[in-house]
């Protein structure tokens, strides 16, 4: 069998994700019959139906759901190899860190202060992104190298190097009950009925199930603790980001975090280099527990 093409793989996913011949080609820009016949092409080179196709429209088999995963993933890393070989003509191109924008601020400076120090250093450009976007900056080329949290973060395939470990705190807003408190405990902060936890997306982009607000970036989580419709459970280093309608409040039994700087794998690159000897160079990893 011949190997698949990027071509037609991007004609399947048009159509997968469409589930519209029509609007794929327009999306496309080409026109429908040469859409429907490379589709059917490549349902012959693979021997199995992709897609069933009638009066109501179409619809994905099983063997075409798990194409459009492989398709997606297959296209995601070609783009990312045509971004990193760019990026690497380039000798006076920075190195990109992505970092979630708030979290690790101290941590973050004191990286780029011993970076500094070391011998021809490349500049540094710094990506501010929201929660859990590093991992696929750094999957599809646009990043170099990121500042993540075990075990919140997306670590899978990425080499990496832990710098700090800390507790956590509860956010909550000013004037609550719970925020004179001393410390407080899980149990206490996830039975509260006047202020639910707020519900950030999982890796695969779904939310737990909750009462809490769904919320995707700092600037909502912010603004909803400020007005008092939410609390939410983090690293104690974000407190950085705190507004001053927030109160931070130790959770001494919430699980350790771990700051990790994550590459991908094989990425040899000498200002990458500099970069990870510059972090091994920083004070062992630390406990910020609140006994």
């Amino acid at each position: 069998m011949h190997e698949l093409e990027t071509r037609e793989l991007r004609y399947f996913v048009a159509v997968a994700e469409e589930l519209h011949f029509g609007r794929a080609a327009e999306r496309l820009g080409i026109a429908q019959p040469p859409l429907s016949r490379a589709v059917r092409q490549l349902e012959r080179r693979l021997g199995v139906r992709l897609l069933d196709r009638d009066r109501r429209g179409v619809a994905l088999t099983e063997a075409g759901g798990v194409l459009l995963r492989e398709a997606r993933a297959a296209l995601d890393a070609v783009a990312a190899a045509a971004r990193r070989t760019r990026r690497a003509g380039d000798p006076k191109r920075p190195l990109v860190l992505v970092t979630k924008a708030g979290a690790s601020h101290e941590l973050l400076r004191g990286l780029l202060g011993a970076l500094a120090e070391e011998p021809g250093a490349a500049p540094v450009e710094v990506l501010l992104c929201e929660v859990g976007e590093q991992a696929g900056l750094l999957r599809d080329g646009r990043a170099d190298v990121a500042l993540m949290h075990r075990p919140y973060d997306d670590l899978a395939g990425f080499d990496t190097e832990d710098l700090y470990v800390e507790g956590q705190i509860a956010l909550l807003p000013a004037g609550h009950p719970l925020a004179s408190r001393e410390r407080l405990t899980l149990a206490e902060v996830s039975d509260v009925p006047d202020l639910p936890i707020a519900r950030w997306p999982r890796l695969d982009g779904t939310y737990p199930d909750g009462p809490g607000p769904e919320v995707h970036t700092q600037s909502q989580l912010a603004q909803l603790v400020a007005l008092g419709r939410t609390l939410l459970v983090i690293p104690a280093s974000s407190r950085a980001w705190q507004w001053p309608g927030h109160v931070a409040v130790p959770v001494v039994d919430a699980p350790d975090v771990t700051t990790v700087l994550a590459w991908p794998p094989k990425s040899h690159s000498p200002a990458l280099a500099s970069l990870v000897r510059a972090a091994s160079c920083l004070r062992p990893p630390v406990t910020g527990r609140h006994d």
